[in-house]
């Protein structure tokens, strides 16, 4: 062992080691590296230098500003590990709290135990990723035999490679849509309505789910109704032709001795090819009342991660939405402990599939098991809610809320007669919602 207080003279350079406690040194030579250490009361202040071929560096404060850092058997304890151009060679990697700024790390056996590892242009080659705290900023993740324990994982360009792929290809698909233009397209839509009113952030999230349902899914919604109104408006029609063609085609088998089968067949494919007609005439395809769902649940999935993004520890805006809550949740970037968004948020929902339930006079099997279905997912988004932060829980119930109102909106005989809906619908619904609501479940 030598003990080196000021610096080593090598022959591959001349290097400072104040405050290295435990490092061996590999010289060009065919004689072994030597250990230098400092007396334990010297503590371990940074080392900065340019190349740095080591075998062993351990209980280091400060390791930056190295060009090269390779071929070491073990690399520990160091507290921080910072603007190193190349990380590569190195048998174990564990125990520093920080390790950010690496150009490319490469070749490490095992990398653990890191509290921070960011900022890193390219980690591959990795035998094990395991217990780090937050892995973010890095632009391409691959060749990771096992990634495992990693507290977050955020602003990974790419992530491939990986041995035990069904935690890392979740996460790299997840990180792929929360990094899509949409969702960056939310994150700067909620932005600039808190900028702009000066609202909290909870009133904010509030007027922006409100001005993105009334926009953009009201008209949608308005729209349904025409369709639906001129759907329905046909079946008498197309009762009446299905009649007439019936009796043609019973008149047409008996000349040509069709079978039945054969009946069938004919009368089916001329009644789609009359319907298709009728639809065309009306211009009321029922695929258009679907236009409602391919917009509104992109814009939810848009905001919902959008609200998540922001509510990070690694968000500028994360003190903001902190501090930006109201009442009980005070803090929007952390779950709704007391239950209060998410029972609220199940509770509307199940409302809104009974109102919708009770439209129903006769309603087949089918459309009984999507309804159960959907109530069973509503229940389910209660427990769903209490894990997300607050943000996301208020964004939810929000818009539920607003679409159970609009629900009641168009309800109205002044909207039908705005509309010029076709069917004929209830002058009183509001009263025979409520009255057909008592008969359901309060007798």
């Amino acid at each position: 062992m030598l003990s080196v207080a000021g610096s080593l003279r090598t022959s591959v350079l001349q290097l400072p080691v104040r405050g290295v406690c435990s490092a061996t040194f590999n010289r060009k030579s065919s004689a072994p590296g030597h250990t230098c250490t400092a007396p334990p009361s010297a503590g371990c202040p940074a080392v900065c230098c340019h190349m740095l071929p080591v075998r062993t560096l351990s209980a280091v404060r400060g390791l930056s500003n190295v060009g090269t850092l390779s071929g070491a058997g073990t690399l520990s304890g160091v507290g921080t590990l910072s603007g190193v151009g190349t990380l590569s060679g190195v048998g174990t990697l564990s125990g520093v709290r920080r390790l950010s700024g690496v150009g490319r790390l490469s070749g490490v056996g095992r990398l653990s135990g890191v509290g921070r590892l960011s900022g890193v242009g390219r980690l591959s080659g990795v035998g094990t990723l395991s217990g780090v705290g937050t892995l973010s900023g890095v632009g391409r993740l691959s060749g990771v035999g096992r990634l495992s324990g990693v507290g977050t994982l955020s602003g990974v360009r790419r992530l491939s490679g990986g041995g035990h792929d069904d935690s890392a290809g979740a996460a790299g698909w997840y990180s792929s849509l929360s990094d899509s233009a949409p969702v960056h397209l939310s994150e700067h839509f909620l932005v600039s309505v808190q900028q702009m009113s000066g609202l909290p952030w909870w009133l904010s999230i509030v007027v922006a789910t409100l001005s993105v349902r009334t926009l953009i899914t009201l008209p949608l919604a308005a729209y349904q109704m025409v369709i639906i109104s001129k759907v329905e408006a046909l079946q008498a029609e197309i009762s009446e032709l299905a009649k007439r063609l019936r009796y043609e085609v019973s008149v047409r088998a008996r000349e040509r001795g069709w079978t039945e089968k054969e009946c069938r067949f004919q009368f089916k494919k001329n009644l789609r090819r009359i319907v298709s007609q009728l639809y065309v005439r009306d211009n009321c395809h029922p695929f258009k009342a679907s236009v409602l769902v391919w917009v509104q649940l992109p814009l939810w999935i848009s905001f919902s991660l959008a609200l998540r993004n922001l509510s990070l520890d690694q968000s500028a805006l994360h003190s903001d939405l902190a501090a930006g809550g109201a009442l009980w949740f005070s803090d929007l970037t952390s779950p709704d402990s007391t239950w209060i968004l998410p029972v609220c948020l199940g509770l509307i929902n199940l409302l809104i599939v009974e109102v919708f339930s009770l439209q129903r006079v006769n309603p087949s099997r089918l459309q009984k098991t999507v309804t159960n279905f959907i109530r069973a997912f509503s229940v389910l988004m209660i427990p769903i809610a209490a894990t997300v932060p607050s943000s996301m829980a208020l964004y939810w119930f929000t818009s539920s809320l607003v679409g159970f109102s609009h629900n009641l909106f168009l309800r109205s005989p002044t909207i039908h007669k705005i509309l010029k809906l076709r069917s004929h619908r209830s002058d009183s619904p509001y009263r025979d919602l409520l009255s057909a609501f008592i008969t359901k479940y309060c007798r």
